[in-house]
């Protein structure tokens, strides 16, 4: 028997019932009160994405040294330069500027969360914004929290949080979720259009179709579909025997227009599709399982939809990537309205119960729209100035109270610990590291060469500038961290810090050179220290948030706390960055004692005028657009 081409593409039979899934979803509701469902990222596939990154940043890295060591003689004062500035460069690439760059601009993906098809999103569903990018990959630093199990904080907060979130996810208001693929026509999850037999040219609209109601009872339609479904997996020998037993019985209400009753059989079902679809079908399936898997007023709904839907999908697939921005303006009001349309159609669709491949083609059609339409992408960012010298100081001045606090932990265990030392200099040899003991010893002899603290030779100084600058900027990164942990580790970080100095300064005291180590401190301390207190602002920011969130539930506290301290960490990494410089290029040099002095004296009177400066750039904000930057600290 030769086998005629197809041409229908029958939904597969139900088979025995499907195993439960066990995929985690995180719910979102649109504006227009339509939930869509993502399907959220497991600890495998974000570890793997996490390792690709590593891996593609090691790379990288690799490749510029050799591209550096070709260009550049690494023994000369270019070279040094040249090391110290990649030296700063990949430090924080790797930590956290590549993931929170790649992220906030490439819709949630590193390349790494490209490859294994996941991105970061909003809560909300809506595209990661760029501030919440920079929050939740600075807080990565909480994950290497335990030196000896790196990671396990982060992947013991995806297994215990209900969406699979990490510290950095809670704090920014984000989660991981699987990405759907780019390519998502509706006709790769549903049948293709089906010819009516004796029409040539094939399916004329539905509305067009005036063939009569169905002819076939549900259970026969059922039956049909799954014969014409595994037909091909038969023997020939009861595949025939089948064929002939259904042409028999079906042919007795439906003249046969061919003697092959496959030809015969797939014309019925065809036909009976046509009928189904019809403004004359007012039967309707029997439930989930009725025919082909949904029922007859479903067969209607997605024959009507289906050219608007792919219509849509086209427009939305184009902006999903650039925005609404990148249509003419006097088509976005059309675009608004046909996105809600769909949106109704998501609901209307889990209504009439159609094929679960539909529901997703819908939510994903409505996800593009919704993330096109609701994106911060297409407004105007503020200038850069106005974050460093408004956003950045003005979150600081918001935030005194807690910086203050900041400040009292540190300051008041380094009074401690110069007093305990000074008062029992025994103690020294039991609580000071060697090499600090060391270094106060040989301190007349070494003010009597004319050497400073610290100091090095001009060449290797680009170099030490670079290294101070990186482990300033950690030390502040830890103190702002440690408020995820209830401040403990904020507390800590200050209290330890604070106490060292103090000791320091007790150490130097009592072989009589307090003055020697001061001359060193002063050009760079100010800023420096006053870089800690802010960090640690920011991390009781962050605890306050845990702990107390007052009327707030505590996932928004912490969501908008963090967008607080972000902003502060920002001042942070200025001050630092300006402080660095100052203690490796002249703090560690052979400059005079005055000139130290007069540059720490000016460094108080430039950070006299940046918070002065975000004090007015609060002042100068209306309620409305104060935001979360004019938040009043704590009573």
């Amino acid at each position: 028997m030769s086998e005629s081409p197809r041409v229908l593409s029958p939904p597969p039979p139900p088979g025995p019932p499907r195993p439960p899934d066990l995929r985690q979803r995180h719910g979102v509701e649109t504006p227009e009160h339509v939930e869509l469902q993502f399907e959220l990222a497991g600890v495998g596939s974000r570890a793997a994405a996490a390792l690709l990154d590593t891996f593609l940043l090691g790379v990288f890295q690799m490749l510029c040294w050799l591209l550096l060591g070709l260009l550049v003689d690494l023994q000369s004062a270019a070279g040094n330069w040249a090391f110290a500035i990649l030296f700063l460069v990949f430090v924080f690439t790797f930590l956290f500027i590549y993931y929170a760059l790649f992220e906030g601009l490439n819709s949630g993906r590193t390349p790494g969360k490209m490859a294994l098809g996941i991105r970061v999103v909003m809560d909300s569903g809506r595209p990661v914004t760029l501030s919440a990018a920079v929050v939740r990959n600075l807080l990565r630093l909480i994950d290497f929290w335990f030196p000896l199990a790196p990671l396990v904080p982060g992947m013991l907060f995806v297994f215990l949080t209900k969406s699979n979130k990490r510290l950095g996810d809670l704090a920014a208001g984000t989660v991981v979720v699987r990405d759907r693929p780019t390519e998502w026509a509706l006709a790769v999850v549903s049948s293709p259009s089906v010819l009516q037999p004796g029409l040539p040219g094939g399916t004329p609209p539905v509305e067009e179709i005036e063939i009569g109601p169905p002819e076939l009872s549900d259970d026969e339609f059922r039956l049909l579909d799954r014969f014409l479904a595994r037909m091909n997996d038969l023997t020939p020998t009861v595949q025939v025997r089948m064929l002939v037993e259904l042409a028999r019985r079906f042919e007795t209400r439906l003249p046969r227009r061919s003697a092959d009753p496959q030809e015969y059989l797939v014309a019925v079902f065809a036909e009976e599709q046509l009928r189904r679809r019809s403004r004359f079908a007012t039967r309707a399936g029997a439930g989930p399982g009725g025919a082909g898997r949904t029922t007859v007023t479903a067969e209607r709904f997605l024959a009507r939809k289906r050219d608007a839907w792919e219509q849509f999908r086209g427009v939305a697939t184009r902006i999903e990537r650039a925005g609404v921005g990148a249509l003419p303006p006097a088509e976005i009001p059309a675009f608004a309205a046909r996105y809600r349309e769909v949106a109704a159609d998501l609901a209307r669709a889990r209504t009439y119960g159609v094929d679960p491949q539909i529901i997703e083609y819908l939510e994903r059609l409505v996800s593009a729209g919704h993330n096109a339409l609701y994106r911060a992408r297409g407004r105007n960012r503020p200038p850069l100035g106005r974050y460093l010298l408004g956003e950045f100081p003005g979150a600081v001045v918001a935030s005194w109270r807690y910086v203050l606090v900041a400040f009292v932990l540190f300051t008041v265990p380094a009074a401690v610990g110069y007093v305990m030392l000074r008062e029992r200099p025994e103690l020294t040899e039991e609580i000071v590291p060697p090499t600090m003991v060391s270094r106060a010893e040989q301190a007349a002899e070494r003010q009597a060469r004319g050497e400073g603290y610290a100091q090095s030779p001009d060449e290797e100084l680009p170099v030490i500038a670079s290294l101070i600058i990186t482990n300033n900027i950690l030390v502040c990164f830890w103190a702002f961290t440690g408020g995820l942990l209830a401040g403990l580790f904020t507390l800590w970080s200050l209290v330890f810090n604070g106490l060292s100095l103090g000791m320091g300064f007790g150490v130097f005291a009592n072989h009589h050179a307090a003055g020697y180590l001061g001359t060193f401190v002063v050009g760079h301390g100010v800023l420096e220290l006053t870089a800690i207190f802010i960090s640690g602002g920011a991390g009781f920011r962050l605890a306050r948030a845990l702990i107390a969130p007052g009327d707030r539930t505590r996932k928004d506290a912490l969501v908008l706390e963090g967008m607080i301290a972000v902003r502060m960490i920002g001042a942070v990494i200025c001050l630092l960055g300006l402080a660095g410089t100052i203690e490796g290029l002249l703090s560690a040099s052979d400059a005079p004692a005055g000139a130290k002095f007069l540059v720490g004296g000016l460094s108080t009177v430039l950070l006299g005028l940046y918070f002065g400066n975000g004090w007015r750039y609060l002042r100068s904000l209306r309620p409305a657009e104060a935001g979360v930057a004019s938040l009043p600290g704590p009573a």
